[in-house]
C-alpha cells in the first residue's frame, strides 16, 4: 500500500487554533532529533504556541495526509515574538516592525525528500508578502559544536538548504533559547543564530 499523498494548506485563524495540538505533537517528535535533542511536553507547547493563535497575520503551512497533520512550518510577525528574539535584532538596527518570523519546520520522516520542505519556505515566503509592509523574513536555528556527544555520524546540516533559498546568516548575531536537552535535569540555555532573507 503507497504512502497516502500530502496537500498543502495555509491555516490561519480558527483553523489555526484547531491545528495546534497536533503541531505540539510533532514539534515534540521531530525536535527530539539532532541538533534539538528537545526533551518536550505539552505544558511547555500550549504555552509557546500560544503566540500563533494571539497574533494577527500568524500562519501554519500544513502538510496534510487526509486529515491528519504530517508536517508544518509556521510564521507571523516578528512583533509576536518574546523579547529575547525581537531585542537583538532591534539592537543590531533592524525594524522589528518590519520584520516576519519563521518559526519550526517539522515533518515526518516518512514524507522528507518529497520536496516539501521547499513548499514550506515559499508558502510562507508568499504568505508574508501578501500581509504588506514586510521587507525580511527572519529565523533562528540553534548553534551545536562539531564534537557535539549527540551528533549523529554523516551530520549534514541545514545551511546549504537555506542558502539555496536565499536566506543567509547574520554575522556575529545571535539570542538564546531555553529547553531542556534528552540528557539534561532541566531545561538550559541555547544559542541561536540568525538567518534572514529580503521578501
Amino acid at each position: 500500500m503507497g504512502v497516502e499523498a500530502v496537500r498543502i494548506e495555509r491555516l490561519h485563524g480558527p483553523a489555526l487554533e484547531r491545528a495546534l495540538p497536533e503541531l505540539a505533537r510533532l514539534r515534540i517528535t521531530v525536535f527530539r532529533e539532532f541538533p534539538y535533542l528537545y526533551d518536550g511536553s505539552l505544558d511547555y507547547e500550549r504555552q509557546y504556541l500560544r503566540a500563533y493563535a494571539d497574533t494577527p497575520g500568524a500562519v501554519i503551512v500544513g502538510a496534510m495526509a487526509g486529515e491528519r497533520l504530517v508536517g508544518a512550518a509556521t510564521a507571523l510577525p516578528l512583533r509576536g515574538e518574546p523579547a529575547h528574539v525581537t531585542t537583538p535584532l532591534a539592537a543590531a538596527g533592524y525594524a522589528v516592525e518590519t520584520l516576519f518570523y519563521f518559526g519550526e519546520s517539522v515533518l515526518e520522516p516518512a514524507r522528507r525528500g518529497q520536496g516539501i520542505g521547499v513548499r514550506f519556505m515559499a508558502e510562507r515566503e508568499a504568505w508574508a508578502r501578501a500581509q504588506g509592509g514586510y521587507s525580511h523574513a527572519v529565523f533562528c536555528a540553534v548553534i551545536r559544536p562539531d564534537d557535539h556527544p549527540r551528533r549523529p555520524p554523516g551530520y549534514v546540516p541545514l545551511d546549504a538548504f537555506w542558502q539555496r533559498r536565499g536566506f543567509a546568516r547574520i554575522p556575529g548575531l545571535t539570542c538564546r533559547f531555553s529547553w531542556r536537552d534528552l540528557d539534561e535535569a532541566s531545561a538550559s540555555d541555547k544559542p541561536m543564530a540568525y538567518w534572514i532573507k529580503t521578501l
